[in-house]
């Protein structure tokens, strides 16, 4: 039908290669998740995710100059408190981790600061909700994630991401905030987070493993994708700025269908398990880093999403400045 149509034309001039270009990763793109550690006083390399540290929170401001002098514009921040109990109250506590890691971001840099929104890492049995009987109970969990979204906002926090994954979340944090003269502070939904295995360099990382069970009463089933449309349907109703699928990369048909579905601004996490299995098999020698790392992001932005959350983003932005 074509006889004279070669592909090739296109591919044999760099400059033209990149002149036909259909996807772009941009710097811009990214954002660098932090752990602010409130039981360290220096820097500490976290085992399973080679070059990723938990930060003490003396050091906050520097961490947030570093990255900030990188190109990188916005971070997404996660607290290990002193202390911990089975509601969580360390997460609201207006003098928190997060809370003063917000106060001086704010202060001493112009990133914009997001911070996760759950209970898992500041409880004593590491859900992410209000237990009773060994069950997470939604709505007694839904009040103590406005009391956290509230202190966030008292805080200067930029945005606030929810990740429980409790029924809801979304309308109530959005009401409260409402309700408070925070009408304008915007909700990055969690809400297509799957089950998944490739979380546990982050459960290290946070201290945040279940003490019993799983989560799988609240995340959901890794087999399902029209769920997951169900899922950020109820989400945008309820009034999330911004959806996020969480894995990326074993989820890009879901964002796919995201993207095709909604108009809002979509989000994917690149999450702790995908980071160290490129990290791993770098140290090996068996891949080139630098070159499958930009691989995979352009696959999540080509998939349909416009932010990546990534632990590559520091070291994307060194490679670009070198």
């Amino acid at each position: 039908m074509f006889p004279n149509m070669r592909m090739r034309r296109l591919r044999e001039n760099p400059t033209l290669r990149r002149m036909v270009e259909e996807t772009e990763l941009e710097l811009e793109d990214l954002v660098f998740p932090i752990f602010i550690d409130e039981n360290i006083n220096e820097k500490m390399e976290i085992q399973s995710m080679p070059g990723i540290y938990r930060i003490p929170l003396k050091n906050v401001g520097e961490e947030g100059k570093e990255i900030e002098s990188l190109g990188i514009r916005a971070v997404l921040l996660f607290g290990i408190p002193s202390c911990k109990d089975e509601n969580a109250s360390s997460a609201y506590d207006e003098n928190g981790v997060i809370q003063n890691a917000i106060k001086a971001l704010k202060n001493e840099t112009d990133l914009l600061v997001i911070a996760d929104l759950c209970m898992c890492e500041y409880t004593s049995h590491g859900h992410c909700g209000v237990v009773k009987n060994g069950k997470i109970l939604n709505d007694k969990t839904l009040e103590i994630y406005k009391k956290i979204a509230l202190s966030y906002a008292k805080s200067g926090v930029d945005m606030v991401a929810p990740s429980g994954m409790m029924d809801g979340q979304v309308k109530a944090i959005r009401s409260i905030l409402d309700d408070q003269g925070y009408e304008y502070l915007p909700i990055m939904a969690y809400s297509a987070k799957y089950s998944s295995s490739l979380y546990s360099p982050f459960r290290d990382a946070a201290e945040s493993a279940p003490k019993f069970g799983d989560r799988k009463t609240y995340q959901m089933n890794y087999s399902n994708s029209r769920e997951a449309l169900r899922e950020m349907e109820l989400d945008v109703l309820e009034g999330a700025d911004i959806i996020m699928v969480k894995p990326a990369l074993f989820y890009l048909d879901i964002l796919r269908l995201a993207r095709e579905e909604f108009k809002l601004p979509i989000a994917a996490y690149n999450v702790s398990g995908e980071y160290s299995m490129v990290k791993a098999a770098s140290l090996a020698g068996y891949i080139d880093e630098k070159s499958v790392v930009k691989e995979l992001l352009t696959s999540i932005k080509r998939a349909g999403a416009d932010i990546i959350i990534t632990y590559h983003a520091k070291d994307y932005a060194n490679w670009l400045k070198k």
